[in-house]
């Protein structure tokens, strides 16, 4: 996101994710894989994901690579903290592992929901949960470790 500011877009409200989605998805892999803002609470984030051939790791069963589900996940955990603390700070993924518990289908669109469960001065912890529509029936579970950087933007 070469130029772009995340402190300088007015967001009267506190943070708005699917304001920040409009504006990243223009952008970077986010914007090429096509995540979209698919929905927000004050305790998660969750992005879309639609299927796409490009987007395939196994051609014979068309089971979408498993990178594309991690960038989901990722912004999904990303986004998270910034929804937590209501406001954009710079920040670095340090840690982010996913256990699949199984492919999505060729065709699903996936979708990945973020949680920030716990902060520090310069730390965020994240849990997520990578699904085709029904969280209770999850494709993977994300946990991570973020290092938050800079002054707090207020």
């Amino acid at each position: 996101m070469s130029g772009v500011d995340l402190s300088k877009l007015p967001m009267p409200d506190g943070f708005d994710p699917a304001l920040i989605m409009r504006m990243i998805s223009q952008f970077g892999h986010g914007g090429h894989l096509g995540m979209a803002y698919a929905g927000h609470s004050p305790e998660w984030v969750e992005l879309s994901l639609d299927w796409r051939e490009d987007l395939v790791g196994d051609p014979e069963s068309g089971v979408l690579a498993s990178s594309a589900i991690i960038s989901l996940m990722d912004n999904a955990t990303s986004l998270s903290i910034w929804n937590r603390l209501g406001e954009f700070r710079p920040q670095v993924t340090m840690d982010l592992r996913l256990d699949y518990l199984r492919p999505s289908p060729k065709g699903a669109k996936v979708f990945g929901r973020g949680m920030c469960y716990h902060l520090t001065h310069s730390m965020a912890f994240v849990r997520g949960i990578a699904h085709n529509g029904d969280i209770n029936e999850p494709l993977a579970y994300a946990t991570g470790t973020f290092i938050r950087i800079g002054d707090r933007i207020s």
